[in-house]
């Protein structure tokens, strides 16, 4: 299996070990779905960090895996699945940080863009190189990310960005040393591990509802939100942890 999960005190660990470069084919991506799957229900897990192994995060697609012209429903199965891999994770009920430890391209990008923080060692870089073997895709992903003309920008000449470059465009949220990438990282799971499970949960939806919804209509859903948790268990349990000067012990409901 080219996925790697590891659970430890309510945090996943996921990574692409695919040598050389963790590209991904059908066969990982499906890998993939399913571990983010998984995740959305395992009552052990609260948060998830989403990193590569050995040198490369993620290199794209695998284009000895490329759909079969001739083969009809090829293409779309191709496309589902690649679709879908973003998906998973954008959709997954728990919050996912990219630890980028490496080249991110295409594919490896845009799982960045379906992840929920960002950060990366210095050493990462990032492009979308389609263009430069005939092909086109993945601006959907980033259009949120680096604004309107940058994005176009990196559409059309598949140029490769630093680290250092999207940090200074707000797009990353930390860039270090590589060696302290998952320090880093499990340092700010640990941290959104300690909350409440459904608070974070809920905090993950209207995160992703904003996205696409008018800022009255959002606003209206996050009060929902808000109602309907600070009826539950751990809302109450904050609070008499609060008054009590204690740490809060949670349950998940």
């Amino acid at each position: 299996m080219s996925i790697h999960l590891e659970v430890s005190e309510y945090i996943a660990v996921v990574r692409l070990d695919k040598p050389p470069v963790n590209a991904l084919d059908r066969a990982s991506r499906r890998d993939l779905i399913a571990v983010f799957d998984e995740i959305s229900e395992r009552s052990d897990v609260r948060v998830a960090i989403l990193t590569g192994t050995g040198k490369a995060f993620c290199a794209g697609a695998d284009l000895k895996d490329r759909p079969n012209a001739d083969k009809a429903g090829d293409f779309l199965d191709h496309n589902r699945w690649t679709r879908e891999t973003g998906n998973a994770i954008r959709e997954c009920a728990k919050p996912v940080i990219a630890a980028i430890n490496g080249p991110a391209l295409g594919a490896g990008f845009g799982l960045m863009a379906a992840c929920d923080i960002f950060l990366a060692s210095e050493d990462a870089t990032f492009a979308m190189p389609e263009i430069n073997v005939g092909l086109a895709g993945g601006v959907s992903m980033l259009r949120t990310l680096v604004g309107r003309s940058f994005t176009r920008r990196m559409f059309f000449t598949g140029m490769k960005v630093s680290a250092a470059e999207l940090y200074r465009r707000g797009v990353l949220d930390e860039v270090v040393p590589a060696e302290q990438l998952m320090p880093l990282a499990m340092e700010i799971a640990q941290d959104i591990a300690s909350k409440a499970p459904l608070a974070v949960a809920y905090a993950k939806q209207a995160a992703n509802m904003m996205d696409l919804m008018p800022q009255r209509d959002g606003y209206r859903v996050e009060q929902n939100f808000t109602m309907a948790l600070s009826r539950t268990e751990d809302a109450k349990e904050a609070r008499q942890a609060f008054l009590e000067k204690r740490p809060p012990v949670y349950k998940g409901r």
